[in-house]
């Protein structure tokens, strides 16, 4: 689900908890899903970038649109770098993705391209291995960890 394209928030925390929030702009998966990176508009999420480089604490949040299928990872080691044009292609995929699940819906794929829009020199990408993860798809298993087993 999640390298097919789908809405992905972001979040992190200040030292006093208060939450900062924010959409990437795409997401990519190495390392046979091991490892994930998420692209933020540095424009858009400074608090958020500011915390996550303080703390290296990430929660992201991927969702398809289509049917609600919701999975969150949490890590504590997330580690900031400048975006690349080796990464255009996995932005390109996220777009397309998110344009497929949007006109599935009813909506043009005009709102996918303002959602997911860029500037390459803006934006940076948040690299993770995820320490923990959940179904936050709505029903009796939110919230639920996702084991290997699962």
């Amino acid at each position: 689900m999640i390298e097919r394209g789908v809405s992905v928030i972001v979040s992190s925390c200040g030292h006093d908890l208060t939450p900062s929030v924010m959409r990437a702009v795409g997401s990519r998966t190495d390392d046979e899903g091991r490892r994930f990176t998420v692209y933020l508009c540095r424009s858009q999420s400074a608090q958020l970038l500011k915390d996550v480089a303080r703390s290296g604490r990430l929660a992201a949040v991927f969702s398809q649109p289509s049917t609600h299928r919701t999975v969150q990872l949490k890590t504590r080691t997330a580690r900031l770098r400048e975006a690349t044009e080796d990464d255009v292609p996995a932005l390109g995929r996220c777009l397309q993705g998110m344009e497929r699940e949007l006109t599935s819906i009813g909506f043009a794929a005009v709102y996918a391209r303002a959602m997911l829009a860029y500037r390459l020199d803006d934006l940076v990408a948040v690299e993770f291995v995820p320490e923990v993860a959940f179904d936050q798809t709505p029903g009796p298993k939110a919230g639920q960890p996702i084991t290997a087993t699962t």
